[in-house]
């Protein structure tokens, strides 16, 4: 099957982070066709708005096909200007903020950044704090303050522990610790640390033995840690593990770390 292939412009007056994951969440649907993605941050001037222009259209001749746009443009103006470019350009303002205007009966400040006011300074204060946390209990550092963790994530090395905790703790404001499983836990027969005391708080990841021994041959070449064998002894003995000590767990292998992360909400029924 013939491969699409198109340029996707994210266009804001902000950082640009907030529009790309709405992007994503729209472009994730569309199998067959490879995107190349280009962000464009801080357009706050009509300067800057014109020279997004000129970039959009010079890289859809390039292209030979018009680019996509996704733009968050608070101010009326620069979004004008930018969706004068010979684009298929979608603004997320336009699309939801004046439907929400008329169902509300109120007008919206049209505020850059609204988002990151002194509204939620607690919220942010949160977060900053569970990034801390979850950075100090990454990978079994410490089970010191376990009490504090509203999750502990464990599971065989490399199968998405930190991503997911430090998604969980910059999404959510979750503080979220993680541990390995490692062969000497097996052999033991028992949890590493004090993790039996926090049962109720832990969730286990798991993942295919081929895709494991797939990321840690990246890691670490030709070793005994990344051998197919290895990774399978593993994998079977960290899951009799968790079924032993009754713990939650799910197979990462195909999973994003949003769905991952989705599921450890839900399951340990978390805010």
């Amino acid at each position: 099957m013939h491969t699409l292939n198109r340029t996707i412009f994210f266009v804001s007056d902000g950082t640009g982070i907030t529009v790309e994951a709405l992007g994503h969440s729209l472009l994730s649907q569309f199998e067959g066709v490879k995107f190349t993605q280009v962000r464009i941050p801080f357009v706050d001037s009509e300067e800057k708005a014109r020279e997004v222009v000129a970039r959009i259209n010079a890289r859809g001749e390039a292209d030979g096909i018009r680019p996509i746009v996704f733009t968050t443009l608070i101010n009326p103006r620069l979004a004008e200007i930018v969706h004068l470019a010979d684009a298929f350009s979608l603004s997320y303002f336009e699309t939801f903020l004046s439907p929400l205007e008329t169902e509300l009966g109120v007008k919206s400040s049209h505020t850059v950044g609204r988002t990151h006011g002194s509204t939620d300074s607690s919220d942010y204060k949160e977060r900053i704090e569970a990034i801390n946390y979850t950075l100090a209990h990454d990978d079994g550092i410490t089970d010191l303050d376990l009490e504090e963790a509203d999750v502990v994530l464990v599971g065989v090395s490399r199968c998405g522990k930190t991503p997911t905790s430090l998604y969980l703790a910059m999404q959510f404001g979750l503080k979220a610790a993680n541990f390995p499983l490692i062969p000497e836990d097996f052999e033991r027969g028992r949890l590493p640390g004090t993790l039996e005391r926090h049962r109720a708080k832990l969730f286990g990841l798991t993942i295919q033995p081929e895709r494991l021994a797939q990321i840690r041959e990246e890691r670490r070449p030709n070793s005994r840690y990344a051998s197919l064998s290895n990774c399978r002894h593993e994998v079977s003995e960290a899951e009799r593990m968790m079924r032993r000590e009754g713990i939650r767990w799910l197979d990462s292998s195909t999973k994003s770390i949003e769905e991952i992360s989705t599921t450890v909400l839900e399951e340990l029924k978390l805010r």
